[in-house]
């Protein structure tokens, strides 16, 4: 019987793959939010925020996903120095936006109408955008404190970015996306780790620790926030939180 031996890839190759990830990232946002921020006045009937902060929220964290392709495209094209320049401005926007995020959600959260075109009340769903930004953070934080050890500090990097695509997700125009809640838009971000594996096995073998504890704290999550929603104790606290905002 005929053996594969999967051999260590390219460096092109994963500075290809790298680029690719964030591209794709900034598409599933590009996309998801066109009716409502992108491209708002070509469609003037699709719900948006009424709160001006939202559309700072969306200024700040498009900066983000082109930061993203901007630093994957100078590794990949040999600017270290500049890749790292930008990485000082990119801890600060990172910080900025785990403060913005927990606020709009909040403000959102206290709305009389809750989260636009979520129908789940609003202090259950809360819990979701306030545990987007935790695991972003501490993401962002370990990627950071990592940035000396390339293969952690890219991998966790891509994995902070996909870990806050669920609400572009959650908005593309599927009516499957749409209808299905929680469940099927997490699942959606959860295929884009599957490409991270996928990678690993190709480039190493087998994944690398740092796709399986970031992966792992992510997908974790998900039931927990599910489950944790409804009781009490959450509950009590997502009331207490908007009322800081109210």
């Amino acid at each position: 019987m005929a053996s594969i031996t999967l051999r260590p890839a390219r460096l092109p190759d994963e500075r290809q793959f790298y680029v690719g990830m964030a591209i794709v990232l900034l598409a599933i946002v590009l996309a998801g939010f066109s009716r409502s921020f992108f491209l708002r006045p070509l469609f003037p009937d699709h719900p948006s925020p009424p709160e001006t902060v939202f559309y700072w929220h969306g200024a700040v964290f498009t900066a983000w996903f082109l930061l993203l392709v901007a630093q994957t495209t100078l590794i990949a094209t040999g600017r270290v120095a500049v890749h790292r320049a930008l990485g000082r401005a990119g801890g600060v926007l990172a910080a900025a936006m785990v403060v913005l995020g927990c606020f709009v959600a909040l403000v959102a959260g206290a709305r009389k109408g809750g989260f636009i075109d979520v129908p789940i009340p609003p202090l259950s769903f809360l819990i979701v955008p306030l545990a987007d930004m935790l695991i972003f953070g501490v993401l962002v934080g370990v990627a950071i404190a990592k940035r000396h050890v390339a293969q952690i500090h890219k991998r966790l990097m891509l994995i902070a970015s996909i870990s806050i695509v669920a609400a572009a997700v959650a908005r593309l125009p599927f009516d499957f996306l749409a209808t299905g809640g929680p469940i099927v838009f997490f699942g959606v971000q959860d295929l884009l780790l599957v490409a991270i594996v996928i990678w690993d096995f190709a480039s190493r073998g087998r994944p690398h620790p740092a796709t399986l504890w970031g992966s792992a704290l992510l997908i974790a999550s998900q039931p927990i926030r599910l489950w944790a929603s409804g009781t009490e104790t959450w509950l009590a606290f997502a009331a207490w939180a908007v009322g800081i905002v109210s």
